[in-house]
C-alpha cells in the first residue's frame, strides 16, 4: 500500500536519457553552425611563408568552378573569360607575387580546369594549386 511506512517516495536514481538527447542535438546543432561561420574560401588549408616583420601578406586569388559551369573569383562572380582575364592581370600588377588555388568540383570536367589554367597563364599567373579534400580511406592506405 501506497501509506506504510516502509516506503519511501523519494527518488533514488535520475533518469539521464533526456540530458544525453538534448545534448546531441546541441552538438550536433554547434557543429552544424560552425561549418557555416567559415567562409568556403577561408577554410583552404595553406602553408603561408613566414615574415620578420608580420606586414608582408601573399595574396591568393580564389578561382571557384561549380558543377553548373559558373565562376567565381573571390568568391563574386565573373561573366565570362575576359572579365576573368582582366580580374587576374589586376590582381597580378597589384601584387607580383599572386598565388591561384583553383576550387573544382569532381564533376567538371578536365578540359575546362585546364582553360582556366590557361586564362591565369594569359594573365600572367604563374604559381597556381589545386584545392583538394583528404579522403582519409586513402590517406590511410599509404
Amino acid at each position: 500500500m501506497a501509506g506504510t511506512p516502509n516506503e519511501s517516495n523519494t527518488i533514488t536514481s535520475i533518469n539521464v536519457t533526456p540530458l544525453v538527447d538534448v545534448t546531441l542535438v546541441l552538438l550536433i546543432i554547434f557543429m552544424v553552425t560552425a561549418k557555416l561561420v567559415v567562409a568556403p574560401n577561408a577554410a583552404l588549408k595553406l602553408t603561408l611563408p613566414r615574415s620578420s616583420t608580420g606586414d608582408q601578406v601573399s595574396p591568393v586569388f580564389a578561382v571557384t568552378m561549380p558543377r553548373d559551369g559558373t565562376i567565381r573569383v573571390n568568391g563574386q562572380l565573373v561573366p565570362d573569360d575576359a572579365g576573368f582575364i582582366q580580374r587576374a592581370t589586376a590582381e597580378r600588377q597589384a601584387h607580383p607575387d599572386l598565388r591561384a588555388v583553383i576550387q573544382a568540383d569532381g564533376e567538371v570536367t578536365h578540359a575546362r580546369v585546364v582553360h582556366i589554367m590557361d586564362l591565369l597563364s594569359r594573365a600572367g599567373v604563374t604559381q597556381i594549386a589545386f584545392a583538394v579534400t583528404v579522403d582519409p580511406a586513402a590517406a590511410s592506405s599509404r
